[in-house]
């Protein structure tokens, strides 16, 4: 059970390790101030929670992993690309991170499913809600930003 605990736990570290590099990215791109300081705080999120993880991981004697994932890792090429085209609008930016997000909400969500330790759990359900806060910001954010589209 250890050992599946510590695997999920390493999956939820990359997915946290993700966000905040999809965030800190989205972020440097972003037109308006608020955008940006609404994606700097959602990438400050992503890395507490990532450290919370890697605390967990350490207690239940595994090894924690340190970056994001292969898949996170591609995503971002691609947004960098798509930057490179062109200049992304602020909608487009925060839809793509709305995106991210819903990845990492359904990810926390799945691993709540389970049957955890009470401790472990706990940390989990947290950051599932700190995830599901910051998916509704970015929401909330792109629909303001659509709406004011010409």
């Amino acid at each position: 059970m250890t050992t599946t605990v510590i695997a999920m736990l390493n999956e939820l570290i990359e997915t946290s390790k993700d966000g905040e590099h999809e965030f800190t990215k989205a972020a440097d791109g972003a037109q308006h101030a608020s955008v940006n300081e609404a994606l700097l705080e959602s990438a400050v999120h992503c890395s507490r929670g990532a450290r919370q993880l890697q605390e967990l991981v350490v207690k239940l004697g595994g090894k924690p992993e340190n970056g994001g994932s292969v898949a996170g890792a591609l995503h971002r090429g691609w947004l960098n690309v798509k930057s490179a085209v062109g200049t992304r609008t602020d909608d487009a930016i925060l839809a793509d991170c709305e995106k991210g997000e819903d990845t990492a909400e359904k990810r926390f969500h799945s691993a709540l499913e389970r049957n955890l330790p009470a401790d472990v759990n706990a940390v989990v359900a947290r950051l599932y809600s700190d995830v599901a806060q910051d998916l509704d910001r970015i929401r909330e954010l792109r629909v303001q930003f659509a709406e004011t589209k010409p």
